[in-house]
Protein backbone atom coordinates (compact mmCIF):
# COMPACT_ATOMS: atom_id res chain seq x y z
CA UNK A 1 0.00 0.00 0.00
CA UNK A 2 1.51 3.33 -1.06
CA UNK A 3 0.16 6.77 -0.29
CA UNK A 4 1.91 10.09 0.12
CA UNK A 5 4.36 10.60 2.94
CA UNK A 6 3.02 13.95 4.14
CA UNK A 7 2.11 13.88 7.84
CA UNK A 8 1.93 17.55 8.74
CA UNK A 9 -1.88 17.70 8.97
CA UNK A 10 -3.95 15.54 11.31
CA UNK A 11 -7.59 14.78 11.77
CA UNK A 12 -7.56 14.73 15.56
CA UNK A 13 -9.88 16.99 17.55
CA UNK A 14 -11.29 18.63 14.44
CA UNK A 15 -14.94 19.52 13.74
CA UNK A 16 -16.88 16.91 11.81
CA UNK A 17 -18.83 17.34 8.64
CA UNK A 18 -21.99 15.39 8.05
CA UNK A 19 -21.66 11.70 7.03
CA UNK A 20 -19.08 11.24 9.86
CA UNK A 21 -16.16 12.65 7.83
CA UNK A 22 -13.71 14.68 9.93
CA UNK A 23 -12.80 18.09 8.53
CA UNK A 24 -9.00 18.28 8.06
CA UNK A 25 -7.06 20.80 10.13
CA UNK A 26 -6.01 22.86 7.10
CA UNK A 27 -9.64 23.57 6.15
CA UNK A 28 -11.77 26.19 7.82
CA UNK A 29 -14.83 25.03 5.90
CA UNK A 30 -15.92 22.06 3.80
CA UNK A 31 -18.49 19.37 3.32
CA UNK A 32 -18.27 15.69 2.49
CA UNK A 33 -18.87 15.18 -1.23
CA UNK A 34 -22.52 14.40 -1.93
CA UNK A 35 -24.08 12.08 -4.45
CA UNK A 36 -27.03 14.49 -4.58
CA UNK A 37 -25.49 17.94 -4.02
CA UNK A 38 -27.85 20.75 -3.11
CA UNK A 39 -26.42 23.47 -5.34
CA UNK A 40 -27.68 26.22 -7.60
CA UNK A 41 -28.95 24.99 -10.97
CA UNK A 42 -26.29 27.19 -12.58
CA UNK A 43 -23.47 25.47 -10.65
CA UNK A 44 -22.89 22.69 -13.19
CA UNK A 45 -19.18 22.39 -12.34
CA UNK A 46 -19.84 22.11 -8.62
CA UNK A 47 -22.57 19.53 -9.13
CA UNK A 48 -20.55 17.31 -11.48
CA UNK A 49 -17.42 17.53 -9.33
CA UNK A 50 -19.34 16.67 -6.16
CA UNK A 51 -20.92 13.61 -7.77
CA UNK A 52 -17.54 12.40 -9.09
CA UNK A 53 -15.85 12.79 -5.70
CA UNK A 54 -18.77 11.12 -3.92
CA UNK A 55 -18.52 8.14 -6.26
CA UNK A 56 -14.77 7.92 -5.73
CA UNK A 57 -15.33 7.84 -1.96
CA UNK A 58 -17.90 5.04 -2.29
CA UNK A 59 -16.63 2.94 -5.21
CA UNK A 60 -13.11 1.88 -4.32
CA UNK A 61 -12.38 0.48 -7.77
CA UNK A 62 -13.08 3.86 -9.39
CA UNK A 63 -10.81 5.69 -6.96
CA UNK A 64 -8.10 3.07 -7.42
CA UNK A 65 -8.21 3.31 -11.23
CA UNK A 66 -8.19 7.11 -11.34
CA UNK A 67 -5.65 7.77 -8.61
CA UNK A 68 -3.18 5.29 -10.06
CA UNK A 69 -2.26 8.09 -12.48
CA UNK A 70 -1.12 10.11 -9.46
CA UNK A 71 1.08 7.26 -8.28
CA UNK A 72 -1.28 6.14 -5.52
CA UNK A 73 -2.11 2.53 -4.72
CA UNK A 74 -5.23 1.98 -2.67
CA UNK A 75 -5.23 -1.07 -0.43
CA UNK A 76 -7.69 -2.66 1.97
CA UNK A 77 -6.62 -0.39 4.84
CA UNK A 78 -6.74 2.84 2.86
CA UNK A 79 -9.53 5.26 3.74
CA UNK A 80 -10.78 7.63 1.08
CA UNK A 81 -12.46 10.91 1.99
CA UNK A 82 -13.60 13.56 -0.47
CA UNK A 83 -14.77 17.10 0.28
CA UNK A 84 -16.38 19.94 -1.66
CA UNK A 85 -17.11 23.61 -0.98
CA UNK A 86 -13.79 23.80 0.81
CA UNK A 87 -12.12 26.89 2.26
CA UNK A 88 -8.44 26.47 3.23
CA UNK A 89 -7.43 27.91 6.59
CA UNK A 90 -4.41 29.48 4.87
CA UNK A 91 -4.92 31.99 3.29
CA UNK A 92 -7.86 33.51 5.25
CA UNK A 93 -11.40 32.40 4.56
CA UNK A 94 -12.27 35.58 2.62
CA UNK A 95 -9.64 34.76 -0.03
CA UNK A 96 -10.79 33.84 -3.52
CA UNK A 97 -8.52 30.78 -3.52
CA UNK A 98 -11.12 28.04 -3.14
CA UNK A 99 -10.52 24.81 -5.08
CA UNK A 100 -13.56 22.80 -6.10
CA UNK A 101 -12.69 19.78 -4.01
CA UNK A 102 -10.27 17.82 -1.88
CA UNK A 103 -9.30 14.13 -1.90
CA UNK A 104 -7.68 12.61 1.19
CA UNK A 105 -6.16 9.13 1.38
CA UNK A 106 -5.22 7.76 4.80
CA UNK A 107 -3.40 4.54 5.59
CA UNK A 108 -2.39 4.36 9.23
CA UNK A 109 -0.43 7.54 9.95
CA UNK A 110 0.24 8.25 6.31
CA UNK A 111 -1.79 10.77 4.35
CA UNK A 112 -1.92 11.89 0.76
CA UNK A 113 -4.01 14.92 -0.20
CA UNK A 114 -4.97 16.55 -3.49
CA UNK A 115 -6.85 19.71 -4.37
CA UNK A 116 -9.31 19.30 -7.25
CA UNK A 117 -10.10 22.02 -9.79
CA UNK A 118 -12.72 21.21 -12.43
CA UNK A 119 -14.13 22.90 -15.52
CA UNK A 120 -17.10 21.72 -17.51
CA UNK A 121 -18.54 22.35 -20.97
CA UNK A 122 -16.51 24.84 -22.97
CA UNK A 123 -14.77 26.31 -19.91
CA UNK A 124 -11.01 25.83 -19.99
CA UNK A 125 -8.39 25.73 -17.29
CA UNK A 126 -6.58 28.94 -16.43
CA UNK A 127 -2.81 28.85 -15.98
CA UNK A 128 -2.73 31.53 -13.30
CA UNK A 129 -5.45 29.80 -11.30
CA UNK A 130 -3.66 26.44 -11.44
CA UNK A 131 -0.42 28.06 -10.28
CA UNK A 132 -2.24 29.81 -7.41
CA UNK A 133 -3.61 26.45 -6.31
CA UNK A 134 -0.11 25.03 -6.44
CA UNK A 135 1.03 27.77 -4.07
CA UNK A 136 -2.00 27.16 -1.88
CA UNK A 137 -1.20 23.44 -1.83
CA UNK A 138 2.37 24.13 -0.74
CA UNK A 139 1.21 26.43 2.08
CA UNK A 140 -1.26 23.82 3.38
CA UNK A 141 0.79 20.66 3.03
CA UNK A 142 -1.18 19.34 0.04
CA UNK A 143 0.68 16.80 -2.10
CA UNK A 144 -0.90 17.32 -5.50
CA UNK A 145 -3.34 19.33 -7.62
CA UNK A 146 -5.77 17.47 -9.90
CA UNK A 147 -7.40 19.34 -12.77
CA UNK A 148 -10.41 18.05 -14.70
CA UNK A 149 -11.84 19.51 -17.90
CA UNK A 150 -12.88 18.65 -21.44
CA UNK A 151 -9.29 19.31 -22.54
CA UNK A 152 -7.22 16.23 -23.35
CA UNK A 153 -3.70 15.29 -22.32
CA UNK A 154 -1.40 12.65 -23.80
CA UNK A 155 -1.09 11.21 -20.29
CA UNK A 156 -2.40 12.38 -16.89
CA UNK A 157 1.11 13.52 -15.97
CA UNK A 158 1.44 15.63 -19.16
CA UNK A 159 -0.78 18.63 -18.55
CA UNK A 160 -2.55 20.10 -21.62
CA UNK A 161 -1.35 23.61 -20.66
CA UNK A 162 2.28 24.12 -21.66
CA UNK A 163 2.87 26.75 -18.97
CA UNK A 164 1.76 24.31 -16.29
CA UNK A 165 4.12 21.64 -17.62
CA UNK A 166 7.05 24.06 -17.62
CA UNK A 167 6.38 25.50 -14.19
CA UNK A 168 9.15 25.13 -11.63
CA UNK A 169 6.68 24.40 -8.85
CA UNK A 170 7.39 21.21 -6.95
CA UNK A 171 3.67 20.48 -6.55
CA UNK A 172 2.70 18.02 -9.32
CA UNK A 173 -0.44 18.61 -11.38
CA UNK A 174 -2.37 15.60 -12.65
CA UNK A 175 -4.96 16.12 -15.39
CA UNK A 176 -8.01 14.03 -16.23
CA UNK A 177 -10.32 14.77 -19.09
CA UNK A 178 -13.96 14.11 -18.32
CA UNK A 179 -13.89 11.58 -21.16
CA UNK A 180 -11.06 9.82 -19.33
CA UNK A 181 -13.24 9.63 -16.22
CA UNK A 182 -16.22 8.37 -18.24
CA UNK A 183 -14.08 5.78 -20.05
CA UNK A 184 -12.61 4.56 -16.75
CA UNK A 185 -16.11 4.03 -15.33
CA UNK A 186 -17.26 2.36 -18.54
CA UNK A 187 -14.34 -0.10 -18.59
CA UNK A 188 -14.79 -1.00 -14.92
CA UNK A 189 -18.41 -1.91 -15.64
CA UNK A 190 -17.83 -3.70 -18.95
CA UNK A 191 -15.00 -5.77 -17.44
CA UNK A 192 -17.15 -6.67 -14.42
CA UNK A 193 -14.50 -5.24 -12.10
CA UNK A 194 -16.88 -4.02 -9.38
CA UNK A 195 -17.23 -6.51 -6.53
CA UNK A 196 -20.29 -5.02 -4.82
CA UNK A 197 -23.64 -5.06 -6.62
CA UNK A 198 -24.72 -1.85 -4.89
CA UNK A 199 -21.53 -0.09 -5.95
CA UNK A 200 -21.98 -1.42 -9.47
CA UNK A 201 -25.44 0.13 -9.61
CA UNK A 202 -24.04 3.40 -8.27
CA UNK A 203 -21.21 3.47 -10.81
CA UNK A 204 -23.61 2.69 -13.64
CA UNK A 205 -25.78 5.64 -12.62
CA UNK A 206 -22.68 7.82 -12.54
CA UNK A 207 -21.75 6.64 -16.04
CA UNK A 208 -25.28 7.39 -17.22
CA UNK A 209 -25.09 10.87 -15.67
CA UNK A 210 -21.76 11.73 -17.31
CA UNK A 211 -22.93 10.42 -20.68
CA UNK A 212 -25.99 12.72 -20.71
CA UNK A 213 -25.54 15.98 -22.58
CA UNK A 214 -26.72 17.97 -19.57
CA UNK A 215 -23.56 17.00 -17.66
CA UNK A 216 -21.42 19.07 -20.04
CA UNK A 217 -18.98 16.24 -20.81
CA UNK A 218 -17.88 16.13 -24.42
CA UNK A 219 -15.17 14.76 -26.64
CA UNK A 220 -12.86 16.63 -28.96
CA UNK A 221 -15.15 17.52 -31.84
CA UNK A 222 -13.61 20.42 -33.76
CA UNK A 223 -10.19 21.34 -35.11
CA UNK A 224 -9.12 24.97 -34.61
CA UNK A 225 -9.55 27.56 -37.36
CA UNK A 226 -5.82 27.14 -38.11
CA UNK A 227 -6.68 23.72 -39.59
CA UNK A 228 -8.49 25.35 -42.51
CA UNK A 229 -5.72 27.90 -42.97
CA UNK A 230 -3.01 25.22 -42.98
CA UNK A 231 -4.90 23.14 -45.54
CA UNK A 232 -5.27 26.21 -47.75
CA UNK A 233 -1.51 26.76 -47.59
CA UNK A 234 -0.70 23.14 -48.46
CA UNK A 235 -3.23 23.09 -51.32
CA UNK A 236 -1.57 26.17 -52.79
CA UNK A 237 1.83 24.46 -52.71
CA UNK A 238 3.17 26.62 -49.90
CA UNK A 239 5.85 25.60 -47.43
CA UNK A 240 5.12 25.13 -43.72
CA UNK A 241 7.66 27.22 -41.85
CA UNK A 242 9.58 25.98 -38.82
CA UNK A 243 7.84 28.51 -36.56
CA UNK A 244 4.39 28.26 -38.17
CA UNK A 245 1.72 29.33 -35.68
CA UNK A 246 -0.92 27.43 -37.66
CA UNK A 247 1.11 24.21 -37.64
CA UNK A 248 1.72 24.37 -33.88
CA UNK A 249 -1.98 24.91 -33.16
CA UNK A 250 -2.93 22.03 -35.46
CA UNK A 251 -0.43 19.67 -33.79
CA UNK A 252 -1.73 20.62 -30.33
CA UNK A 253 -5.27 19.89 -31.52
CA UNK A 254 -4.12 16.61 -33.08
CA UNK A 255 -2.72 15.50 -29.72
CA UNK A 256 -6.06 16.17 -28.07
CA UNK A 257 -7.95 14.35 -30.83
CA UNK A 258 -5.72 11.26 -30.77
CA UNK A 259 -6.20 10.99 -27.01
CA UNK A 260 -9.97 11.28 -27.44
CA UNK A 261 -9.85 8.72 -30.24
CA UNK A 262 -7.99 6.24 -28.04
CA UNK A 263 -10.63 6.70 -25.32
CA UNK A 264 -13.44 6.15 -27.84
CA UNK A 265 -11.76 2.95 -29.07
CA UNK A 266 -11.35 1.86 -25.43
CA UNK A 267 -15.10 2.11 -24.92
CA UNK A 268 -15.83 0.38 -28.24
CA UNK A 269 -13.47 -2.55 -27.62
CA UNK A 270 -13.93 -2.65 -23.83
CA UNK A 271 -10.14 -2.65 -23.44
CA UNK A 272 -7.56 0.00 -22.59
CA UNK A 273 -6.43 1.44 -25.94
CA UNK A 274 -3.34 3.63 -25.68
CA UNK A 275 -1.11 5.63 -27.96
CA UNK A 276 2.23 4.01 -28.74
CA UNK A 277 4.84 6.73 -28.38
CA UNK A 278 8.64 6.61 -28.49
CA UNK A 279 10.23 6.85 -25.07
CA UNK A 280 11.68 10.23 -25.99
CA UNK A 281 8.17 11.56 -26.64
CA UNK A 282 6.83 10.17 -23.39
CA UNK A 283 9.58 11.94 -21.46
CA UNK A 284 9.49 15.16 -23.44
CA UNK A 285 6.26 16.48 -24.96
CA UNK A 286 8.18 19.35 -26.57
CA UNK A 287 10.35 16.84 -28.45
CA UNK A 288 7.21 15.09 -29.66
CA UNK A 289 5.86 18.38 -30.95
CA UNK A 290 9.17 19.16 -32.67
CA UNK A 291 9.32 15.78 -34.41
CA UNK A 292 5.69 15.94 -35.51
CA UNK A 293 6.22 19.44 -36.86
CA UNK A 294 9.09 18.08 -38.96
CA UNK A 295 6.80 15.33 -40.29
CA UNK A 296 4.14 17.90 -41.11
CA UNK A 297 6.63 20.15 -42.89
CA UNK A 298 8.40 17.41 -44.84
CA UNK A 299 5.58 14.95 -45.56
CA UNK A 300 2.42 17.04 -45.05
CA UNK A 301 1.20 14.38 -42.63
CA UNK A 302 -0.02 13.83 -39.09
CA UNK A 303 0.15 10.32 -37.67
CA UNK A 304 -0.45 8.19 -34.58
CA UNK A 305 -0.06 4.55 -33.51
CA UNK A 306 -2.87 3.13 -31.38
CA UNK A 307 -2.14 0.06 -29.27
CA UNK A 308 -5.14 -2.28 -28.93
CA UNK A 309 -4.55 -5.16 -26.48
CA UNK A 310 -4.21 -8.57 -28.18
CA UNK A 311 -4.55 -7.10 -31.68
CA UNK A 312 -2.21 -8.46 -34.36
CA UNK A 313 -0.45 -5.07 -34.65
CA UNK A 314 -0.88 -1.43 -33.66
CA UNK A 315 -3.45 0.58 -35.57
CA UNK A 316 -1.63 3.10 -37.77
CA UNK A 317 -3.48 6.31 -38.61
CA UNK A 318 -2.04 8.76 -41.15
CA UNK A 319 -3.70 12.06 -42.04
CA UNK A 320 -2.34 13.30 -45.37
CA UNK A 321 -2.96 17.00 -46.02
CA UNK A 322 -1.59 16.90 -49.57
CA UNK A 323 -3.97 14.11 -50.62
CA UNK A 324 -6.80 15.14 -48.27
CA UNK A 325 -7.25 11.59 -47.11
CA UNK A 326 -7.09 9.39 -44.02
CA UNK A 327 -5.14 6.13 -44.18
CA UNK A 328 -5.81 3.51 -41.50
CA UNK A 329 -3.92 0.25 -41.44
CA UNK A 330 -1.88 -2.42 -39.68
CA UNK A 331 1.55 -3.90 -40.47
CA UNK A 332 2.20 -7.62 -40.19
CA UNK A 333 5.36 -9.60 -40.78
CA UNK A 334 5.17 -11.99 -43.74
CA UNK A 335 4.99 -15.72 -42.86
CA UNK A 336 8.51 -17.10 -43.18
CA UNK A 337 7.35 -20.69 -43.63
CA UNK A 338 6.03 -19.81 -47.12
CA UNK A 339 8.79 -19.56 -49.72
CA UNK A 340 7.17 -17.55 -52.50
CA UNK A 341 5.81 -14.03 -52.16
CA UNK A 342 2.60 -15.17 -53.82
CA UNK A 343 2.06 -17.76 -51.10
CA UNK A 344 2.79 -15.16 -48.43
CA UNK A 345 0.26 -12.75 -49.92
CA UNK A 346 -2.37 -15.50 -50.11
CA UNK A 347 -1.81 -16.10 -46.37
CA UNK A 348 -2.87 -12.51 -45.73
CA UNK A 349 -5.71 -12.48 -48.27
CA UNK A 350 -7.34 -15.43 -46.50
CA UNK A 351 -7.65 -13.24 -43.41
CA UNK A 352 -9.61 -10.54 -45.30
CA UNK A 353 -13.06 -12.10 -45.54
CA UNK A 354 -15.16 -9.05 -46.48
CA UNK A 355 -16.58 -8.78 -50.00
CA UNK A 356 -16.34 -4.99 -50.22
CA UNK A 357 -12.65 -4.02 -50.38
CA UNK A 358 -13.05 -0.92 -52.54
CA UNK A 359 -10.57 1.28 -50.64
CA UNK A 360 -8.36 -1.50 -49.26
CA UNK A 361 -4.71 -1.73 -50.34
CA UNK A 362 -1.60 -3.75 -49.53
CA UNK A 363 1.86 -2.20 -49.34
CA UNK A 364 4.60 -4.80 -49.52
CA UNK A 365 8.06 -4.29 -48.02
CA UNK A 366 11.02 -6.18 -49.46
CA UNK A 367 14.48 -7.03 -48.09
CA UNK A 368 17.76 -5.38 -49.05
CA UNK A 369 16.30 -1.87 -49.00
CA UNK A 370 14.19 -2.49 -52.08
CA UNK A 371 11.42 0.03 -52.73
CA UNK A 372 8.00 -0.97 -51.37
CA UNK A 373 5.32 -1.98 -53.86
CA UNK A 374 1.58 -1.48 -53.56
CA UNK A 375 -1.53 -3.16 -54.97
CA UNK A 376 -5.24 -2.99 -54.35
CA UNK A 377 -6.73 -5.98 -52.55
CA UNK A 378 -9.26 -6.44 -55.36
CA UNK A 379 -6.41 -6.82 -57.89
CA UNK A 380 -4.56 -9.26 -55.66
CA UNK A 381 -7.69 -11.34 -55.28
CA UNK A 382 -7.83 -11.66 -59.05
CA UNK A 383 -4.16 -12.63 -59.30
CA UNK A 384 -1.92 -12.74 -56.25
CA UNK A 385 1.02 -13.44 -58.52
CA UNK A 386 1.25 -9.79 -59.59
CA UNK A 387 3.01 -9.08 -56.29
CA UNK A 388 6.10 -10.83 -57.72
CA UNK A 389 6.34 -8.68 -60.85
CA UNK A 390 9.89 -7.31 -60.89
CA UNK A 391 10.61 -8.99 -57.54
CA UNK A 392 10.98 -12.60 -58.68
CA UNK A 393 14.20 -13.22 -56.72
CA UNK A 394 12.99 -11.71 -53.43
CA UNK A 395 10.57 -12.83 -50.73
CA UNK A 396 8.11 -10.32 -49.25
CA UNK A 397 9.26 -9.16 -45.82
CA UNK A 398 6.15 -7.49 -44.37
CA UNK A 399 2.66 -6.32 -45.31
CA UNK A 400 0.88 -3.06 -44.54
CA UNK A 401 -2.85 -3.57 -45.03
CA UNK A 402 -4.60 -0.22 -45.09
CA UNK A 403 -7.76 1.56 -46.10
CA UNK A 404 -7.44 4.96 -47.76
CA UNK A 405 -10.41 7.32 -47.46
CA UNK A 406 -10.40 10.46 -49.60
CA UNK A 407 -12.56 13.12 -47.96
CA UNK A 408 -12.33 15.94 -50.49
CA UNK A 409 -13.65 19.26 -49.22
CA UNK A 410 -14.79 17.71 -45.91
CA UNK A 411 -11.14 17.14 -45.04
CA UNK A 412 -10.48 20.87 -44.60
CA UNK A 413 -13.60 21.50 -42.50
CA UNK A 414 -12.98 21.76 -38.76
CA UNK A 415 -15.87 19.61 -37.53
CA UNK A 416 -16.41 17.27 -40.49
CA UNK A 417 -12.78 16.18 -40.44
CA UNK A 418 -13.09 15.01 -36.81
CA UNK A 419 -16.44 13.33 -37.45
CA UNK A 420 -15.07 11.43 -40.45
CA UNK A 421 -11.85 10.46 -38.64
CA UNK A 422 -13.78 9.03 -35.70
CA UNK A 423 -15.92 7.01 -38.12
CA UNK A 424 -13.15 5.75 -40.43
CA UNK A 425 -10.73 4.50 -37.76
CA UNK A 426 -13.11 2.26 -35.76
CA UNK A 427 -14.70 1.04 -39.02
CA UNK A 428 -11.37 -0.25 -40.34
CA UNK A 429 -10.63 -2.09 -37.12
CA UNK A 430 -14.12 -3.59 -36.94
CA UNK A 431 -14.13 -4.79 -40.56
CA UNK A 432 -10.52 -5.88 -41.02
CA UNK A 433 -8.16 -5.24 -38.10
CA UNK A 434 -9.91 -7.36 -35.47
CA UNK A 435 -9.74 -10.40 -37.77
CA UNK A 436 -6.01 -10.23 -38.50
CA UNK A 437 -3.66 -12.73 -36.87
CA UNK A 438 0.10 -12.21 -36.77
CA UNK A 439 2.31 -15.01 -38.05
CA UNK A 440 4.30 -16.87 -35.42
CA UNK A 441 7.22 -19.16 -36.00
CA UNK A 442 6.08 -22.77 -35.38
CA UNK A 443 7.31 -24.47 -32.23
CA UNK A 444 10.38 -26.72 -32.73
CA UNK A 445 9.72 -30.44 -33.08
CA UNK A 446 11.72 -33.54 -32.10
CA UNK A 447 13.14 -35.38 -35.09
CA UNK A 448 11.69 -38.78 -35.79
CA UNK A 449 14.93 -40.65 -35.13
CA UNK A 450 15.32 -39.07 -31.71
CA UNK A 451 12.86 -40.42 -29.16
CA UNK A 452 14.60 -39.88 -25.84
CA UNK A 453 17.60 -38.38 -24.06
CA UNK A 454 19.70 -41.45 -24.84
CA UNK A 455 19.50 -40.53 -28.54
CA UNK A 456 21.35 -37.27 -27.84
CA UNK A 457 23.85 -38.54 -25.31
CA UNK A 458 27.55 -37.77 -25.94
CA UNK A 459 28.06 -41.33 -27.19
CA UNK A 460 25.18 -41.07 -29.69
CA UNK A 461 26.33 -37.67 -30.94
CA UNK A 462 29.86 -39.02 -31.34
CA UNK A 463 28.59 -41.95 -33.41
CA UNK A 464 26.49 -39.58 -35.54
CA UNK A 465 29.54 -37.37 -36.12
CA UNK A 466 31.63 -40.37 -37.18
CA UNK A 467 28.90 -41.49 -39.55
CA UNK A 468 28.74 -38.01 -41.07
CA UNK A 469 32.50 -38.04 -41.72
CA UNK A 470 32.29 -41.47 -43.27
CA UNK A 471 29.45 -40.47 -45.57
CA UNK A 472 31.33 -37.38 -46.64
Amino acid sequence: MVVGETENSTFENQPETKMNHTLPAFLSQGEAARLFPVLSTTSKEGRTTAILLACMARVEELARALLASAGQRIGARTKIECFTEIVPATPPANSRERPDGLIVLRAGKREWKAFVEAKIGSSELDVDQVERYRNLARENGIDCVITISNQFATAPTEHPLEEVRRSRSRIPVIHWSWMHVLTTADLLISRQSIASHDQLVLLNEFRRFLAHESAGVRGFDCMPREWTELNRLVSAGGDVSANSHEAIKVIEAWHQETRDLSLALSRLTETQVTQRLPRSHLRNLEQRQKDELANLRNNRQLSVLLEIPDAAAPLEVVVDLARRCIDVGMTLGAPEDRKSSKARVNWLLRQVRQDDVTDLHLRVSWPNRSVSTQHSISDLRDDAGIVEDGMEHLAAKSFHLFESKHLGARFTQQSNFIADLEQVVPAFYRRYGAGLVAWQRPAPTIKGDRTGSSDVSPESISEEADSFVADS
